[in-house]
């Protein structure tokens, strides 16, 4: 099947976000370490015209560190400053705000050249859905200024978020891009819980993860499942049925080893991974 999912809000908010960049004097370009590339929304350049633009991977607990790191030079190489991460374990918030009093300093010296006051540093916050926005932005403030879910679409709108005194925020919807062409990069992003799981085959999403983890992690897979050299995936959905108590009658729960897989990848369980290779 095609994954594709664009809702009307998303058009809306880059509509919205059109209208207002004017306003803005940086962008934190937020993106999963996980899928560095597949979750890097390919229209955001066209949506923040030349603004500075301090590129954020988050997720950095639950990555292979390696690969990522390597994505991080990459971006590193193409101009971007890179910060890497850890929302929940170690949420260190100064390496943005010290790039961002950085930029501020530039802004507000041209600013004064032209005779203009100094002013507060006006940040766009954006990436695509349940990429830990939300989380980021309640640890730039201290304390919870927005709604945090496991699932894409909490944030609905445009809000305007005071991070401190020397910075204003306006927090966005996720957005993702109106067709995902490329199947393997709409199977990333749905592995990882950036598109609505209503609207996907749980069995085609699972199926990806797991012939992924093969793959790029057997290792890990197969100490989590107890499963073996099986090459069929019909044998490997049983072992992990039969692992994880998803039999009945000697039937195998297919709906219940899918959503399994999907949450054991998205809280970490199959280990760090890194579905994005260069």
């Amino acid at each position: 099947m095609s994954i594709n999912w664009y809702p009307g809000h998303m058009a809306k908010t880059k509509r919205e976000i059109k209208e207002n960049i004017d306003l803005i004097d940086i962008v934190y370009e937020v993106i999963d370490a996980r899928i560095p590339k597949s979750s890097k929304n390919k229209d955001v350049d066209a949506l923040i015209k030349n603004k500075p633009r301090i590129l954020i991977m988050t997720k950095y607990d639950l990555c292979d560190e390696d690969n990522t790191n390597k994505w991080k030079k990459y971006y590193e190489s193409q101009g971007y400053k890179v910060v890497l991460l850890d929302l929940i374990n170690k949420p260190n918030m100064q390496p943005i705000l010290e790039e961002t009093t950085k930029i501020l300093k530039e802004l507000n010296e041209k600013r004064k050249s032209k005779g203009l006051k100094e002013r507060k540093a006006r940040a766009l916050i954006l990436g695509i859905p349940n990429v830990g926005k939300s989380t980021l932005i309640n640890r730039l403030v201290g304390k919870k200024t927005t709604n945090v879910g496991n699932k894409p679409g909490i944030t609905k709108k445009l809000e305007w978020i005071r991070i401190n005194n020397q910075i204003e925020l306006l927090d966005t919807p996720g957005i993702l891009w109106p067709r995902l062409d490329n199947q393997i990069v709409a199977l990333n992003l749905a592995s990882m819980t950036a598109i609505k799981e209503e609207i996907l085959d749980l069995e085609e999403v699972a199926i990806h993860i797991i012939n992924t983890m093969i793959k790029l992690y057997p290792s890990q897979i197969k100490e989590r499942y107890n499963i073996d050299s099986e090459k069929d995936i019909v044998e490997i959905l049983d072992k992990i049925g039969k692992k994880i108590g998803a039999v009945r009658n000697n039937e195998t729960d297919y709906e219940k080893v899918y959503t399994t897989v999907l949450k054991d990848l998205r809280e970490g369980y199959l280990g760090r991974v890194t579905f994005d290779r260069q």
